[in-house]
């Protein structure tokens, strides 16, 4: 059991002795990644196995399990102290190196170490590593640092120091002005200031207030929200509470999907120690002021990221947007009709911050207008994807290439598409763009809460926007007719431009159809569901028009479109093609193999099968295809 705090003085007492017994530099201390894809890659059978071998050799070791470390590309990570090495893609078979080498004569396992390629020099400190050299770390500053289950941990790297300034020395007033004057915008994806809500909220003269956080997070390839919720749960607590102190809010939700066990698992035992210790609950370090925190779990409908459409779910309603005012912020509008205060899990992550280190503070990071950091879920055609977390400002080109370490394969750069699925693909002269709120919604796509597909040149953006397009339909809460009907009559059209039956007209209604969605759909998800479909007309419109005019797909991605043939000097007469051919179109005579137009349907199974490139697929002209016909 944790001691019950009862007054502020007792919690800066814990912290100096938590400061100076938690974390002793001389310490040998592993730090194992147990975040979700690091436990899927075998963290947990690691730490077994380490426990098991420092006892045997009679090693003192402490381990500590942290949170998403970043870098899920090479996982199971861990970071070993005091020697300050990073090791990657580590397995039970190197723990007796480990100890060995490392904790008996101070050496590094050099095979587990950080390397670009076999011809680089590997990196021995985590500093030093290409992925994080760039980082800056506010939201995810405790992610890799403390065990996400111990609440003396997050005291002892400085969590509830804001809570402790707040209650010590500051009105709610001072604390709203603080953080409107940083200019914290909500990382949810709509980007408005956090301040200005607050204060909305604020002015109500209604005596029940909620605070909620917005742990939906629908998108797909996205996992911000949930990295913090797993690794540092309470400085999403300690977030609330300083909102609520601001409100005079008593109640708070967070809103999780039911598909996060580990996130709701570690979120549960944060709130019972922090209750335990008297940081929530009843009359909070002696204060008089109460705040109660529950978690309500989502069905996984993606519509349940939009706030009214949360708002009901918390309510056990189905998770179906509402009319606009009253707003959450109004009397009417929020949980059961009373006020309310809606930020997602990034957003609360940063306000300790900024009130333990001022707004000036945060002002100097990021852009005058996108101040901050954001964090960013890179996956896709990436050579290292994760988690990363950058100040506003820094360009596409510096993630992907300088973070992400480059396209696979050394493939050329194509595309890449922020904001989800209710965001945009933009281009490659759009690499050195500055990531922040305007500039992504000037070049046609949008923040949203961080994910970020990389695309190479065997992607083909027809399809891509298929892909999301269908997301966002099946997702489509069925409400208004102008998301329901028209992203399934959209739907319709891009299926049958990628099948290879696409005519004049089509990229027109599809333009028609995207703006007629965005203007009267009722809710911000169905006003952003054509967005993949418009940036991608907008900056590849060519390779629509090609797989309409000439039926054919540049990135060789869509069956039923192109010309098919075999190149007889490229064909090692493998017979692969005519194995993978389920139509009897590849046909053989003495020494060549051919295609037969006739049974050919363009599938793309000889094309796929084929080892050395040998079979070729030509641009089809509608007009050759027409006079054939005849």
């Amino acid at each position: 059991m944790n001691s019950r705090l009862n007054s502020i003085d007792e919690l800066k007492d814990l912290r100096g002795r938590l400061e100076e017994e938690t974390f002793r530099p001389e310490k040998n201390r592993v730090r194992v990644c147990c975040g979700t894809a690091c436990i899927a890659s075998g963290s947990k059978k690691l730490v077994k196995a380490f426990e098991e071998e420092s006892e045997r050799k009679g090693v003192e070791v402490e381990f500590v399990k942290t949170g998403c470390q970043g870098l899920c590309q090479k996982g199971p990570v861990m970071k070993v102290e005091p020697y300050g090495f990073f090791y990657q893609k580590v397995g039970e078979n190197h723990v007796s190196d480990i100890i060995s080498s490392t904790f008996s004569i101070g050496a590094p396992v050099r095979e587990l170490l950080y390397r670009d390629s076999f011809l680089d020099e590997p990196v021995e400190e985590v500093e030093e590593v290409p992925f994080y050299k760039k980082q800056l770390r506010v939201a995810l500053r405790n992610n890799g640092r403390i065990d996400p289950n111990n609440i003396h941990q997050y005291i002892a790297v400085g969590g509830y120091s804001a809570t402790q300034k707040m209650f010590g020395s500051m009105t709610p007033d001072q604390v709203l002005s603080e953080i409107d004057k940083a200019n914290l915008r909500g990382r949810g994806g709509a980007g408005f200031p956090a301040g200005r809500k607050w204060a909305h909220s604020k002015r109500s003269p209604e005596k029940i207030k909620f605070v909620v956080a917005n742990g939906d997070e629908g998108d797909p390839g996205a996992f911000m929200d949930r990295a913090i919720m797993e690794g540092d749960p309470h400085s999403l607590l300690e977030g609330m509470l300083i909102c609520a102190y601001v409100l005079g809010a008593n109640y708070g939700f967070i809103y999780v999907r039911h598909e996060y066990p580990l996130a709701v698992k570690n979120l549960r035992i944060a709130i019972n120690q922090a209750e335990e210790m008297g940081l929530l609950g009843e009359n909070i370090l002696g204060t008089g002021f109460n705040f109660t925190v529950d978690i309500r779990e989502g069905a996984g409908a993606f519509v349940c990221g939009e706030s009214t459409a949360l708002v009901a779910s918390i309510e056990g309603e189905r998770g179906f947007p509402r009319p606009r005012p009253p707003r959450l912020s109004e009397p009417g509008g929020g949980v059961w009709g009373y006020v309310t205060n809606l930020n997602n899990i990034e957003t609360y992550a940063c306000v300790a911050q900024i009130i333990e280190n001022g707004a000036d503070w945060f002002l100097n990071i990021g852009t005058p207008k996108s101040s901050g950091t954001k964090v960013f879920a890179l996956t896709g055609k990436v050579v290292n994807t994760g988690l990363v977390e950058v100040p506003m400002g820094m360009t596409l080109r510096e993630i992907i290439y300088d973070i992400g370490g480059g396209i696979i394969n050394n493939k050329a750069f194509k595309a890449v598409q922020t904001g989800g699925p209710s965001g945009g693909c933009l281009p490659t002269e759009l690499l050195d763009l500055p990531v922040d709120f305007d500039s992504l919604i000037e070049a046609g796509s949008m923040m949203g809460s961080g994910g970020m597909v990389v695309m190479d040149e065997d992607t083909c953006m027809v399809d891509v926007a298929k892909f999301f397009l269908s997301f966002t339909q099946s997702e489509s809460c069925g409400k208004c007719p102008s998301c329901r009907i028209g992203t399934y009559h959209m739907l319709e059209i891009l299926e049958r431009i990628t099948t290879g039956k696409g005519e004049e007209g089509d990229i027109e209604r599809l333009e028609k159809l995207g703006r007629r969605i965005q203007q009267a759909s009722l809710c911000g998800l169905g006003q952003a569901a054509a967005n993949p479909v418009l940036s991608t007309l907008r900056y590849f419109r060519e390779e629509y028009e090609e797989h309409i005019s000439d039926k054919y797909c540049r990135a060789k991605a869509c069956s039923g479109l192109g010309k098919f043939s075999i190149d007889h000097e490229a064909c090692i007469l493998c017979g692969l093609c005519k194995e993978a051919c389920a139509f009897d179109a590849v046909k053989e005579t003495r020494n060549k193999f051919f295609i037969d137009q006739d049974y050919c349907t363009r599938c793309n199974a000889c094309y796929k099968a084929c080892p050395v490139d040998g079979v070729k697929i030509e641009k089809h002209k509608r007009r050759a295809v027409e006079q054939e016909a005849s």
